[in-house]
């Protein structure tokens, strides 16, 4: 089933690149050309609405795509598929000692290390 929507995909992808380049350009690409900003739309040609048809199509492909990927991998990880072991529980920093400060005294604090100003 994926492998026929893949193949649809690549085919719809590829119908789309032909369709774009066979449309006639409107000479406003790159900037280049007249017609300024306050020409009309043109009128909608078969080509046009091939051209539209081809990108829903492969917009709805790569949806599809994309659910089938996820359904496949859901509650798997990469490293599940490698066969690599998981890495054994590290062992938790040890407690620091109550009671002691790991902050430099604050001035003023009496402390004397700092000079008190009297």
């Amino acid at each position: 089933m994926e492998n026929v929507i893949l193949i649809v995909h690549l085919l719809l992808a590829l119908g789309l690149i032909g369709a774009v380049l066979l449309q006639r350009s409107e000479g406003g690409g790159l900037g280049m050309g007249g017609g300024g900003a306050m020409t009309g739309r043109a009128a909608a040609t078969a080509l046009g609405k091939v051209t539209w048809l081809l990108a829903i199509a492969f917009i709805c492909t790569s949806i599809t795509l994309t659910i089938l990927a996820a359904q496949k991998a859901s509650g798997t990880s990469v490293i599940d598929r490698l066969g690599v072991p998981a890495p054994a529980a590290e062992e938790s920093e040890p407690a620091l000692p109550t009671g002691t400060d790991l902050l430099p005294p604050a001035p003023g604090d009496g402390s004397p290390l700092v000079p008190r100003a009297d």
